[in-house]
């Protein structure tokens, strides 16, 4: 099944900041901007338990275990297990974990086997407060290794979590499967594979306005030949595109800053928002069934439900090309 016959829309809702990255996030915070999703009529979860060592599946399970579970389509993540053992002092969590440092405390274990993986599963269920996931990602294999590290990792996960995976859907005891990720190797190696083929796969950071080339070279044109599709990510670039000042879990570099600048201009000019310039981009190439960005607020729910469907001018767009803002690969909104 193609993930676009699974989501139920084009706009979800992305949970790393309910894992307080960060910042600390009142649970009142949390519940409200939820329940903002729900009420803005977005039915598509994203998680994983990796978002602050399990905080943020268990704020989200907080909230959706009182909706009715055939409403909504949920989606979380394996490759990381969280231990109840809670570990004290400087943490080391990879390259990507100190954006989490005000989630909470427990060991988080990086293991893509079998056993990991149906352990994690099991794990997520009770923090969601449900009987059932949608979708189930293999996350981050290539995060925290480098060289020929990550490929051994890979195939930790192609021999243990894939197979694990492959038999739940088989089984029909979830929709679908597949990588989640925020780099492109790890999909385009699977993506060659002769085994059982994941349904879709979730690309973090790598189809943005601000960082589209590499994913446009090799792995796009790769999924839309083999008729695959993918959920877009972190469009809005660690939030520097949405009004924020990260970009990649770190402050933007004063390249990025300058490329954003030009960007606001041209978005000023034709009287649009940057965050509709920026959703629209993401979701105007055909491999993608959907964009997951994220919130910590119930205000920015409302606006990327405006971003979403906000008229943006064919102008804007060949400005914006005109401009050497985007790729001239890029496909552009069919108003372009």
């Amino acid at each position: 099944m193609s993930l676009k016959e699974i989501l139920p829309g084009r706009l979800g809702f992305g949970t790393a900041p309910l894992g307080n990255m960060f910042r600390a996030i009142p649970d009142d915070e949390a519940r409200a901007t939820v329940e903002a999703a729900w009420n803005q009529g977005v039915r598509y979860y994203d998680t994983a338990p990796f978002y602050g060592a399990g905080l943020a599946e268990s704020r989200l399970g907080e909230v959706l275990s009182a909706k009715p579970r055939d409403a909504y389509v949920l989606s979380t993540k394996v490759g990381r297990v969280i231990l109840d053992e809670v570990e004290e002092g400087a943490r080391d969590l990879g390259e990507k974990g100190g954006i989490f440092e005000h989630g909470n405390p427990n060991k988080i274990v990086h293991e893509w086997t079998a056993e990991a993986t149906e352990r994690s599963v099991e794990d997520s269920l009770k923090r969601l407060g449900t009987d059932r996931l949608d979708i189930v990602w293999v996350h981050d294999i290539a995060q925290d290794f480098h060289g020929d590290a990550w490929l051994s990792k890979f195939e930790e996960a192609r021999t243990g979590a894939f197979r694990v995976l492959s038999r739940l859907r088989d089984e029909g005891v979830i929709k679908g499967w597949g990588l989640g990720v925020n780099k492109t190797e790890p999909i385009e190696l699977t993506l060659g594979l002769d085994e059982p083929q994941p349904d879709g796969f979730l690309l973090a950071g790598r189809y943005t306005l601000l960082d589209h080339e590499h994913a446009l070279q090799r792995l796009l044109p790769m999924a839309q030949e083999q008729n695959v599709d993918m959920v877009i990510g972190g469009p809005y670039s660690s939030g520097i595109l949405a009004g924020g000042t990260h970009f990649e879990y770190q402050q933007a570099p004063a390249e990025i800053l300058e490329k954003v600048s030009r960007l606001k201009a041209l978005t000023q000019k034709h009287g649009i928002s940057i965050k509709a310039a920026a959703l629209q981009f993401s979701l105007a190439h055909p491999v993608a069934a959907a964009a997951v960005p994220g919130a910590t607020r119930p205000s920015r729910i409302a606006e990327d439900t405006v971003a979403l469907n906000e008229t943006v001018p064919a102008a804007f767009w060949t400005d914006l090309r005109a401009a050497g803002l985007v790729s001239p690969a890029a496909p552009l909104p069919d108003n372009a």
